[in-house]
């Protein structure tokens, strides 16, 4: 039996993007159970994950349920010690500890007006008060963590569950156009192109769902990924491989991408990849081969 999560719309939900993080970034495997935000659907799904009421959920192989993303990030650590959810050194940890616990209670002017939006750009992003005193007190945060971690992207220099709380913050960054200092934007590229990342975003294109209730009434534009390998879903194959790269099923659907034609076994494993090639590694595999 393996760890299985509930997350929220991949695009919108910036816990479950945690969620995800504190597996995928570590190498944890997790068995996702997706439910679609503001449906009727979501009340229905939580009641197979007591006492859950959001997401992230993860049910543990024992049984076990940690509701609550501070529980998700300490029940690994204590699972998989060698994981490296926390920095290793004592004083790197509990700065990483406070800060994590500073973003899941804190940044609320920031959250509020910039909700986490995967799928575009917002133009002309005018920032307040309350979201600028919330971006100095990040630029602060960074730069503490950094200062003791020395050299590296990432705040304690290997990537920590800290990294993965604020990455939704990073995004937002992103992808509202955020003032913030070079150093910040230089954190907010490593997130851009870190591959669990990626491969959440292009789980959230590949559900293909707009809500309404993020609109911000602005111009858009695409938000800001690392360019891509080019391809597109094309009606039929044949294709390269027979057997789909993820499951090892026969494959009935197809993608074109580096002028040959790919084969996966159902809508989503094709739609996932057409969004970001090359952020999936078992796509790769047989991309280079």
């Amino acid at each position: 039996m393996t760890y299985e999560m509930l997350v929220g719309d991949c695009a919108y939900s910036s816990w479950s993007l945690r969620g995800w993080l504190l597996f995928d970034a570590f190498g944890l495997p997790v068995r996702l159970h997706h439910v679609r935000m503001y449906s009727d659907d979501f009340a229905a799904a939580l009641t197979d994950w007591p006492p859950a009421r959001t997401v992230p959920v993860v049910r543990t192989p024992e049984g076990g349920i940690w509701s609550d993303s501070l529980a998700i990030a300490e029940g690994l650590a204590e699972a998989h010690p060698r994981a490296g959810h926390w920095p290793a050194d004592p004083r790197a940890r509990a700065l990483a500890r406070s800060v994590t616990a500073e973003m899941h209670s804190g940044f609320t002017a920031l959250r509020g007006a910039c909700p986490m939006n995967l799928r575009v750009f917002w133009k002309g992003f005018a920032a307040e008060d309350g979201v600028r005193a919330d971006l100095a007190r990040l630029e602060a945060v960074w730069a503490a963590a950094r200062e003791m971690a020395g050299d590296g992207p990432w705040l304690f220099g290997a990537y920590s569950a800290a990294d993965a709380f604020y990455a939704p913050v990073a995004m937002r960054i992103a992808g509202y156009g955020l003032p913030v200092s070079e150093a910040a934007r230089a954190y907010v590229d490593a997130h851009l192109a870190h591959p669990p990342l990626r491969r959440w975003r292009a789980m959230g294109e590949a559900q293909n769902r707009t809500l309404d209730v993020y609109d911000k009434g602005l111009p858009t534009a695409a938000f800001p990924m690392p360019d891509r390998i080019p391809a597109r879903a094309v009606p039929q194959g044949p294709s390269v491989n027979a057997a789909c790269p993820y499951s090892g099923k026969p494959v009935a659907h197809f993608m074109e991408a580096g002028g040959r034609v790919w084969g996966f076994c159902n809508a989503f494993c094709r739609d996932k990849t057409v969004a970001d090639p090359a952020a999936w590694p078992a796509f790769m595999d047989i991309y280079d081969s």
